[in-house]
C-alpha cells in the first residue's frame, strides 16, 4: 500500500460478493488505498451483534483486483474489529459500510448490520459513513449514487466528523444521476414497523413463524431522512452511539426513591 494515502476501510452486511460492497469498493479506490474486510454470507439484519460463543474464520480472498480483501465468518461488526486488530493493526482514515440492498432510513439504522458496521468503526474513533440504496434487488442500479457517494466520502476524509457522531447516507431508488436533486442533512423520521408473524406448518404439522410487517410513517416533517427520501434527494443523518436521553436527566432528577 501506499503510505502517502488514507486507508480506506470498506465492509457491508450483505456479503463480500455483493454488487454494492464492489461498487463502494472501486469508487473509494479513487481516493485512499482499499482494504476489504466483508461476511462471507449475507448478515442483514443483524444490528450490533458480536460472534462470542463458536470461533471466527478469517480468509484472504482474490475477488477484487487490486484491492486486499477478506472474508469473515462473524458478523459486520466481527468484521471490523477483527480488521483493525488483526489485518490493519491501525486504525484507517476511513471506513465505508455498504453500499447496502435496501433503505437503512429512519428506524431501520437499529436493525441494520451496515450501519453497525460503520457504529463500531466510530466507536473505534474512526470516521465512518453507512451508504444504502433504496433497492432490494440484487441487481440494483448503483450508478446514480456514485458522485454523491465519492463527494461525501470526500468530505468526510478531509473534514473529519464530530467525536462519536457517524453518517447514515440513503439514496432513493432512481435510474438516473440527473433524477437526484441533492443532498439533504435530515433528521431521523418518527417511524415503526407494524410487525406481524405469520403462522404456518411444516411438513411435520409443527408450528413455525415468518416475520411480516408494514413499515408505519408516524412524521410528517419535511426536515426528515423518509422526507429527503420521497422526493429524490440524498440524505446525510448525522448519528451516534451514545443512547442517552439528555433531554429527560432532568426530568428524571426529580424523581423521589423510596427503599
Amino acid at each position: 500500500m501506499n503510505s502517502n494515502r488514507p486507508i480506506i476501510l470498506v465492509t457491508n452486511d450483505d456479503g463480500i460478493t455483493a454488487a454494492g460492497i464492489q461498487n463502494l469498493a472501486y469508487l473509494m479506490k479513487e481516493l485512499g488505498d482499499v482494504i476489504i474486510v466483508a461476511p462471507d454470507s449475507p448478515q442483514s439484519a443483524m444490528g450490533h451483534a458480536i460472534t462470542i460463543a463458536k470461533p471466527l474464520r478469517l480468509e484472504k480472498v482474490d475477488l477484487y483486483e487490486g484491492i486486499q480483501s477478506y472474508q469473515c465468518s462473524g458478523t459486520p461488526v466481527d468484521c471490523v474489529k477483527l480488521a483493525v486488530n488483526k489485518i490493519l493493526h491501525r486504525k484507517p482514515d476511513l471506513l465505508v459500510s455498504g453500499i447496502n440492498h435496501g433503505s437503512n432510513s429512519s428506524i431501520n439504522i437499529l436493525y441494520s448490520g451496515t450501519m453497525s458496521a460503520a457504529m463500531e468503526g466510530a466507536i473505534e474513533g474512526i470516521p465512518s459513513i453507512g451508504f444504502s440504496l433504496s433497492d432490494f434487488s440484487a441487481n440494483a442500479n448503483f450508478q446514480p449514487t456514485h458522485k454523491y457517494i465519492l463527494s461525501i466520502a470526500k468530505n468526510v476524509l478531509e473534514n473529519g466528523l464530530p467525536k462519536s457522531t457517524l453518517l447514515n447516507v440513503n439514496f432513493p431508488l432512481v435510474q438516473k444521476f440527473n433524477e437526484l436533486k441533492g443532498v439533504k442533512i435530515c433528521r431521523q423520521a418518527v417511524a415503526k414497523w407494524q410487525e406481524e408473524f405469520d403462522e404456518r406448518l411444516d411438513p411435520h404439522k409443527r408450528k413455525y413463524y415468518w416475520l411480516t410487517g408494514v413499515f408505519e410513517l408516524n412524521d410528517e416533517g419535511q426536515d426528515t431522512d423518509e422526507w429527503a427520501l420521497k422526493n429524490n434527494y440524498v440524505s446525510v443523518v448525522p448519528v451516534q452511539f451514545d443512547l442517552t436521553a439528555y433531554d429527560a436527566i432532568k426530568e428524571l432528577a426529580n424523581w423521589k426513591f423510596s427503599v
